[in-house]
């Protein structure tokens, strides 16, 4: 701890974004990384507390609190203040595949949970972690790891998300011969197609995935286990399986008129949106087109969110989110305290774009919506809603009710649903045969075996949905696993055994 008083002497600063209107009329990210001047003092704010909270990796109250992946964040904010970025990046890099997605995407449970954000503005630990391993790219520090020994052991991995590419790292690094498969036409998963390019530049994912390919991973693309390859093949041609799909099936909204024309799921239209963007086409079907159109949301989350700063790219006409719960308080109340996440009000970066450009913030709070009413050709015209009343019954468990004479028409021509995900898709477990418990692969935490020999489960399709760092956490351990089963022991790290 260089800085004594650090945290006292200054305060938080939020890294710069580039104007609002201007940026929805291209799809380059938005935000512009922290001088080194700015990032040495915000590296100072760090308290190197003697318990650091903000890396213990824990589920509070059923949300991430600290780091899961267990960022030695004291340690590189330290190096940051002192200029020695190198050193920083070595001990982010320790316990962190890819600091340039979760620099990015990552809600940052660390913050939240960060000692001074007691009483004051967190550690700007998600800048600064962008900001190492940013200048490490740039700086020429990043080279292909090539192993210097090989076993004669061989691994696929089934989907090339967090978790999959993060297991995929550590296997390659222990010298097996890992091999992903990905149905989509690129590498990355949701990282590629699930999250806009203006949160996160798609040549840094392929940067990465380049990356990996360098250092000896094979990545089969436009493969999907069922159609072009089968389970058996996968486990007889391998020593072993790792299911990585994650948590892909939408949960959708069965209401009346619910099969109009224009409902779309969020995940369909945000993926189109970047493929459309990736193959240089710059335009979408005339179904996921929203030019000039009005566009409602439903869903309060980040998909929901992402799905407005891309209809604001396409030049809509209006564009509306709804969410269930009531809009959350501007502190920490008494039943979200220290440290865990806090569940406070944010503004979003799309929620600033869209109020830049219509006046006004686009989310409506506590609103069902009832009905969707179609046109004369089928197409979805508007919406019926009505407001909720949040509450708790008698035996304390949370109930909406609805508030009579609050009914309303919105008009909508593009509705997208981005209400959550239900669990994995079935077709590739059920290839496998693998059992399946709470619309989740039935495969222990820690252990990651599934009822089949050999085959074993990580991230969001064995814990359903969930944070990006959960997800590298669970493709790091399940990797040790996998090393332990192939050789008898490990020579990987684990964050349940240090």
């Amino acid at each position: 701890m260089g800085k004594i008083t650090g945290f006292i002497d200054y305060e938080r600063e939020e890294a710069d974004e580039r104007n609002l209107l201007k940026r929805t009329g291209d799809w380059d990210e938005y935000d512009a990384p922290f001088s080194d001047e700015v990032l040495s003092r915000q590296g100072a704010r760090c308290m190197d507390c003697g318990t650091p909270f903000c890396q213990m990796g824990d589920i509070i109250n059923g949300a991430a609190t600290g780091c899961p992946i267990y960022n030695l964040i004291p340690e590189w904010n330290d190096l940051v203040y002192r200029g020695q970025w190198k050193e920083a990046l070595a001990r982010l890099t320790k316990t962190n595949n890819f600091p340039e997605f979760t620099g990015r995407v990552c809600p940052a449970p660390c913050e939240g949970s960060c000692t001074v954000a007691i009483s004051d503005p967190a550690v700007a630990i998600k800048s600064i972690e962008r900001t190492i391993i940013d200048k490490g790219f740039a700086n020429g520090w990043i080279t292909p790891r090539i192993p210097k020994n090989r076993t004669d052991k061989s691994i696929a991995i089934v989907g090339s998300g967090p978790a999959g590419l993060a297991s995929a790292d550590q296997l390659n690094q222990a010298g097996h011969a890992v091999t992903v498969y990905e149905r989509a036409d690129r590498a990355g998963g949701l990282l590629t197609y699930g999250i806009p390019n203006m949160k996160l530049d798609k040549a840094i994912v392929s940067r990465r995935i380049n990356l990996l390919e360098q250092e000896g991973i094979k990545f089969v693309t436009n493969t999907e286990v069922g159609k072009d390859i089968s389970a058996d093949e996968l486990t007889s041609r391998y020593d072993s399986v790792i299911i990585c799909t994650g948590a892909q099936k939408q949960r959708d909204l069965s209401i009346e008129g619910s099969n109009a024309d224009g409902i779309h799921f969020a995940m369909d239209y945000l993926t189109a949106s970047t493929k459309s963007l990736l193959d240089s086409v710059y335009n979408l079907d005339e179904c996921l087109n929203v030019k000039g159109k009005d566009v409602i949301v439903i869903g309060g989350g980040d998909t929901g969110a992402d799905c407005i700063a891309t209809a604001l790219r396409q030049n809509c006409n209006s564009v509306i989110q709804f969410g269930k719960h009531p809009k959350p308080p501007l502190v920490r109340n008494e039943s979200n305290m220290w440290p865990e996440y806090p569940h406070v009000f944010t503004v979003e970066y799309a929620h600033k774009e869209a109020t830049a450009k219509f006046g006004a913030d686009p989310r409506q709070y506590c609103i069902r919506t009832k009905r969707f009413v179609s046109d004369e050709n089928g197409a979805v015209k508007e919406l019926h809603t009505i407001e909720m009343k949040k509450s708790k019954d008698g035996s304390g468990k949370f109930i909406f009710k609805e508030i009579p004479g609050t009914e309303k028409v919105w008009p909508a021509q593009v509705v997208f649903i981005a209400i959550g995900f239900e669990g994995p898709e079935l077709q590739v477990l059920n290839q496998f045969r693998i059992n399946t418990s709470m619309r989740k692969v039935d495969a222990k935490y820690g252990d990651f075996a599934t009822n089949i020999e050999k085959v074993f489960a990580a991230g969001d399709a064995r814990r359903g949905q969930s944070l990006i760092v959960w997800a590298i956490n669970e493709g790091r351990e399940v990797a040790r696993k996998v090393d332990h089963y192939l050789m008898g022991s490990s020579v990987l790290p684990s964050y349940l055994e240090t």
